[in-house]
């Protein structure tokens, strides 16, 4: 499996978490999910979004579907970059995981469309 289809799989498994556990991730995250109506925008926001998106780039033959993950991933990356300036969020040792998965995450699903896109 090439590094792009591990991004593409990461990102359906993250949002598959998502909508089947939401006060999980949500717990995770450091969300509040109180109410039904969070637990609704949890599955919908960082599950269904995120699962459709992984699934798509994962059966789709198209380098557009493999950019549109990395561009997903980094553009996480970019905000929880920026969340450090802006935010100041206490930092703990997910929050750098995370930043990292995102980071080699979107770097690899964009190299992996490229090459598609360039052998194509």
């Amino acid at each position: 499996m090439n590094l792009g289809r591990v991004s593409s799989a990461a990102l359906m498994l993250s949002g598959l978490a998502g909508a089947v556990t939401p006060a999980k991730v949500a717990d995770a995250l450091h969300l509040p999910a109180t109410s039904g109506r969070a637990l609704a925008e949890t599955r919908a926001g960082l599950g269904g979004t995120y699962a459709a998106l992984g699934g798509w780039a994962l059966v789709s033959r198209h380098p557009a579907a493999q950019a549109a993950v990395g561009v997903t991933w980094l553009g996480a990356a970019t905000a929880r970059i920026g969340s450090l300036v802006v935010d100041r969020p206490r930092t703990d040792g997910a929050f750098w995981a995370y930043l990292a998965a995102e980071v080699g995450f979107g770097t690899a699903a964009l190299v992996s469309a490229r090459r598609r896109l360039l052998s194509g």
